[in-house]
């Protein structure tokens, strides 16, 4: 037996008001905590949609605002590559100092008008170069300049550098390399598309961290602003991670994912400008964005209390108020089961207890009938069983009286006489067998045997019979006085109905594990019709039973048999007949086995 199985019966033993509770707090509560559970998770599935998608958009205004400085710079560049004083400069011709000067001064005047612009440098290929804020810390030709050497490499296009690091340009404000953002772009002659000389511009950091440190997220949470190989463009003070791995990121160009950093979780959401390929990422603690979560979660919690402790209040009234009246009207039964039948349920209630009790009061008064009837038919069955005695005793008189007569008749000769008394003797004697239902089958063909042999005697020649009995059968049961019935008919109605004489032929045997009795005459036979209405009443032979004691039919003791063998064995077994108009009938018996004496029958119990 398994634990489950085990458990199942406490249930089932414990009172009905515990029961009427659990199932109340199972189709009440249950539920209710399954969709605050839901609510709360489809709470925090909502808010974290939100916060990524709040988040982004903040982000892509970032992107948008440094993608509009940058691209100013890069504006800027192509202001410088058209001057005329820069296109002399860059085809190295000979500048005078008036030119040099105007030249300086024309880069000044971006600076002026550009505060975020740290400084601006152009070179030409022979390593020369003019600057209004920048100059060369030594005198080495700038053009092996790492970052001189990028511009060439990209041949006239744009190009961000990020935070200047070892590179032999400085300027007079002296800006730390993380103070400043590098961009670079080449010149190129049109027509020979040789390389004339490049631009340096140093933005300063400012414009980038004015578009990115206002944004907050949550308490502590930040943006900053990385290249495409991680290194930092701009970050907070005191940041709560220094550096973010590029491997992080997805190849995805926005997104968000999330990581343990020094015990705590962290949230990462970011999006990259296709134009200048850095990535915006908000960094924040993930215990900071669920803020709303933990409150709208406090008040979910708050509901499913108090609708369980108003649901645990309304199921145990509910079911005390279910359960009582139950528990009442059990008490005035088990007062009943003890014999006090004058017990009553008293109440007015409408419901299902109500009409309970009120069947139950019916019922004591109809117990009570009952009882009383049982008591009038006690004594009328031993009335009836007094009869009864009486009635055996003629009989058993008879007995003995034809008894005497047999031996009185043999003494004086006449045989005949005496056979005759002595078979009615035997007919008698085994039809009471001492008040037995079931008799051995050698008694009961024995029995049909003095029968036959008293019909014999009254109809001379016009009667012939033959007994025959399968040895094997000899130790079997039967039910009482089976033939006699299906005797009496064959003479009455087959054989006395014949022109000549006729003949019975009885015989018993085994077949197919039954034990089958035949009765066949070669008398007048019957009509196909009366074979048809016989068939049909022994189909039903107690209902066809009551219509012969109405209509006085002639069939009474057929079907008496068929009905005590229908009751006795099953419809299985019983009697089937074939019969045919001047050839004869075939009654055939059939019955289980019994090779025992039942010893279950009621009359053993009587007698005992």
């Amino acid at each position: 037996m398994s634990r489950r199985d085990l458990r199942l019966p406490k249930l089932k033993n414990m009172p009905l008001r515990y029961q009427l509770s659990i199932l109340f707090l199972l189709f009440s509560i249950l539920p209710s905590i399954g969709l605050g559970t839901l609510v709360n998770w489809t709470v925090d599935r909502i808010i974290e949609r939100q916060v990524v998608g709040n988040t982004l958009q903040l982000i892509g205004k970032v992107n948008r605002s440094l993608d509009g400085t940058v691209e100013n710079l890069q504006n800027l560049t192509y202001l410088i590559d058209f001057n005329p004083l820069v296109k002399s400069f860059l085809a190295k011709q000979q500048m005078t100092d008036t030119r040099t000067y105007e030249t300086k001064q024309f880069l000044q005047g971006f600076t002026s008008l550009y505060s975020e612009i740290a400084g601006i440098l152009v070179v030409n290929s022979k390593g020369e170069y003019i600057s209004n804020e920048m100059y060369a810390r030594k005198p080495i030709s700038l053009t092996e300049e790492t970052w001189y050497k990028e511009s060439v490499r990209n041949k006239g296009i744009f190009t961000i550098l990020g935070h200047p690091s070892a590179r032999n340009v400085t300027t007079h404000v002296n800006y730390r390399n993380d103070e400043v953002i590098s961009v670079v772009r080449s010149f190129t002659d049109p027509d020979t598309q040789q390389v004339t000389g490049a631009v340096l511009i140093d933005l300063k950091l400012r414009a980038i961290s004015q578009a990115a440190k206002d944004v907050t997220l949550g308490k502590t949470g930040y943006l900053m602003v990385t290249d495409p190989n991680g290194e930092n463009i701009y970050a907070p003070a005191d940041p709560i991670i220094e550096r973010i791995p590029s491997t992080w990121f997805g190849k995805e160009a926005a997104g968000s994912f999330s990581r343990e950093v020094h015990g705590e979780r962290l949230q990462f959401i970011y999006g990259t400008s296709s134009y200048t390929g850095w990535r915006t990422v908000g960094v924040f603690l993930t215990r900071e964005s669920a803020l709303e979560a933990r409150e709208i979660r406090f008040y979910v919690i708050c509901f499913l209390f108090l609708l369980g402790f108003f649901g645990l209040t309304a199921s145990y009234l509910l079911s005390q108020s279910i359960s009582r009246p139950i528990h009442q009207l059990m008490s005035f039964m088990q007062k009943a089961e003890s014999g006090d039948m004058a017990q009553r349920y008293w109440g007015d209630r409408s419901d299902e207890v109500g009409m309970l009790g009120r069947s139950f009061n019916r019922m004591l008064n109809q117990i009570r009938k009952l009882i009383t009837l049982n008591e009038l038919k006690e004594r009328q069955k031993r009335e009836a069983e007094l009869r009864s005695l009486q009635a055996h005793i003629k009989p058993h008189f008879l007995y003995n009286t034809l008894d005497t007569i047999h031996w009185m008749a043999k003494k004086k000769g006449a045989d005949e006489v005496s056979d005759l008394v002595e078979a009615l003797s035997r007919l008698f004697r085994i039809g009471l067998n001492k008040g037995e239902d079931i008799i051995r089958l050698t008694e009961e063909l024995e029995h049909i045997s003095s029968y036959l042999q008293i019909q014999h005697t009254r109809y001379r020649d016009r009667l012939n019979y033959s007994i025959e009995l399968d040895p094997a059968a000899e130790q079997l049961f039967v039910q009482k006085l089976l033939l006699q019935p299906i005797v009496e008919n064959a003479i009455y109605h087959g054989i006395k109905a014949r022109r000549g004489p006729g003949k019975i032929e009885i015989r018993a045997r085994i077949e197919e594990e039954q034990l089958c009795l035949t009765v066949s005459d070669d008398g007048a036979g019957m009509s196909p019709e009366r074979l048809q209405e016989l068939r049909r009443k022994l189909e039903d032979p107690l209902n066809s039973i009551e219509g012969q004691n109405q209509e006085g039919g002639r069939s009474y003791g057929m079907l008496n048999v068929q009905a005590r063998i229908h009751l006795a064995f099953g419809r299985e077994f019983g009697i089937r007949m074939e019969s045919e108009v001047d050839q004869g009938t075939l009654v055939t018996i059939t019955q289980p086995l019994m090779r025992e004496y039942p010893r279950n029958q009621s009359h053993e119990e009587d007698h005992s």
